[in-house]
């Protein structure tokens, strides 16, 4: 049988052709040269290795690339691996070029990073660069005077009772109108949920519903630019955090250049969420209603000096804060709770009795103070699921770390929430095992009564602490707890089957971490 080949003409000497497939061009140079470079490399110089006490390979010539290039897919394990197995939970990443990282899991060095030496860890300049695109100079993105007024405006909203109401009343609404009918439908048709998309939708109508008085309607299918926001949005977050974990700084700027998929997605994606935002900007703008205490974005509206250019940058600041870490939290916590079937009996005891006490059938603020178990359990997935598994700085000047380890001016300095959580050191030999019992102490009256203990935040970084402390943090508690308690109460969530249940799911490295496929489940009423 002859074999028929058909030649597809193209212009090999037009530059759009290269362009566009650079990246697959790019690709074949690396397979084919790199055998020969390993060859070359492994027969002449890793001999020469040296293997650091801070538990990284440093090699000759290119530091500690050639391990973290096989190990960048499952960075979050590897730097855990090492920071786990070294004396002081300390290592220091380097780069040709003598560029040079400090990366930790050392309560004392984030005490010191984040409180104690805090002026000399800025964010810093490669940070606010690489984010810029993406989160302008809104207040996570920001530092100095500009960090510490949008911190100061924010703080007072923060502080009010009337936001704390409010709150309570938009999660309360979204949940039972809009979230609990979508769950009793899937229970009803036995049908198969991803619940992390479905927090996902709830927590960004919520913010957005607390932070700029806007309902996107994204959870009910209503609005169809806040559901293309999210799929934007996602991408966004993914593609730019892989610019922190490129082999050579400034690699995205080459990329950038030459017109890489990448580098057009997320320039296409950033457009969608400042789209977005705008839209909210121009709204509000256009109403002139707002009282200045409406909510957060009215209060910086009534400054005069802050473009709308500004304001976009603050909405997307907020979005990122509000949506994806109390979705990321919730995920987590109900695929742990699927294996830990005591845990959630305990938390169905506990709102039993809080339901007995209060007679009502909508749990109040009250009610969720009252759930001391929950907020333990709740804070166990955080300690062992961070939402942001990792921070970073940048040093300004040489500094020696409570562990003694010297750090340099000009490198970058981080510490891993996400290893933190796994340390025997800080949190016993059960470290890797979520019981929630650990955060409990009886209570001061000695009645055998059980109640939630505060942990230092430079044990548990989840919320960050000193300066930078989480303003959000009893708002981010508040839904969690609210929303928990009425689904657990309701409804048992079943992972379903080919989703791991003892071996955690594969994860998404973006800003915050994420389910790579979801968590789909299946519903049943109770």
């Amino acid at each position: 049988m002859p074999i028929i080949v058909k030649l597809v003409p193209c212009n090999l000497s037009s530059p759009s052709y290269f362009i566009q497939n650079m990246e697959t061009i790019s690709l074949q140079a690396l397979i084919s040269v790199f055998p020969i470079f390993l060859f070359i490399y492994f027969r002449f110089i890793h001999q020469k290795r040296t293997i650091n006490p801070t538990g990284f390979t440093d090699y000759p010539l290119v530091g500690t690339i050639p391990e973290f290039l096989l190990n960048s897919h499952r960075f979050l394990d590897w730097t855990t691996e090492v920071l786990i197995r070294t004396p002081s939970h300390t290592g220091i990443l380097s780069r040709p070029g003598k560029l040079k990282g400090f990366i930790t899991a050392n309560p004392a060095n984030v005490e010191h990073m984040i409180k104690t030496n805090f002026e000399n860890y800025p964010k810093g300049s490669k940070f606010i660069f690489l984010l810029q695109e993406f989160l302008g100079r809104g207040i996570f993105n920001a530092e100095g005077e500009s960090w510490r007024a949008q911190r100061k405006i924010a703080s007072y909203e923060f502080n009010t009772r009337s936001l704390r109401n409010f709150v309570m009343e938009s999660a309360d609404i979204e949940l039972h109108h809009r979230f609990i009918p979508i769950l009793e439908k899937a229970a009803h048709l036995n049908r198969i949920v991803d619940i992390q998309d479905l927090l996902e939708r709830y927590t960004f109508d919520n913010i957005c519903k607390v932070a700029f008085n806007f309902d996107p309607g994204c959870l009910s299918g209503d609005g169809t630019s806040g559901s293309e926001f999210m799929k934007a949005f996602e991408d966004a977050t993914t593609l730019i955090t892989k610019r922190f974990i490129s082999v050579f700084p400034g690699q995205h700027k080459i990329k950038k250049i030459f017109k890489f998929k990448s580098e057009l997605k997320l320039e296409k994606s950033i457009a969608t969420v400042h789209k977005f935002a705008d839209d909210i900007i121009v709204s509000r703008l256009k109403e002139k209603q707002g009282k200045p205490d409406e909510d957060l974005l009215s209060r910086f509206m009534s400054h005069s000096e802050y473009s709308p250019e500004f304001l976009r940058d603050i909405v997307v600041s907020f979005i990122l804060a509000g949506r994806d870490t109390t979705s990321s939290a919730l995920t987590w916590f109900f695929w742990l709770l699927n294996s830990h079937p005591q845990v959630e009996q305990k938390i169905l005891d506990e709102l039993k009795g809080i339901r007995v006490k209060s007679g009502s059938d909508r749990f109040s603020f009250d009610d969720l103070r009252q759930m001391q178990y929950l907020h333990a359990a709740l804070s166990e997935g955080l300690r062992l699921y961070p939402p942001v598994p990792v921070d970073t700085k940048d040093c300004l000047k040489d500094d020696v770390m409570p562990d003694g380890t010297l750090i340099r001016g000009g490198w970058f300095a981080s510490y891993n929430s996400y290893a933190m959580g796994r340390l025997e050191s800080v949190w016993g030999k059960d470290c890797c095992e979520f019981r929630p019992e650990r955060w409990l102490t009886e209570d001061e009256k000695g009645n055998g009564n059980m109640v939630y203990r505060q942990e230092s935040p430079f044990k548990f970084p989840v919320f960050h602490g000193g300066p930078r402390i989480c303003l959000g943090k009893e708002m981010a508690y508040t839904q969690m707890k609210l929303v928990a308690a009425t689904i657990i109460e309701m409804f048992r969530v079943e992972v379903v089957a080919g989703t791991e249940i003892k071996s955690p799911p594969e994860h998404v490295l973006a800003l915050t971490i994420r389910m790579k496929n979801g968590l789909k489940v299946r519903i049943r009423k109770r």
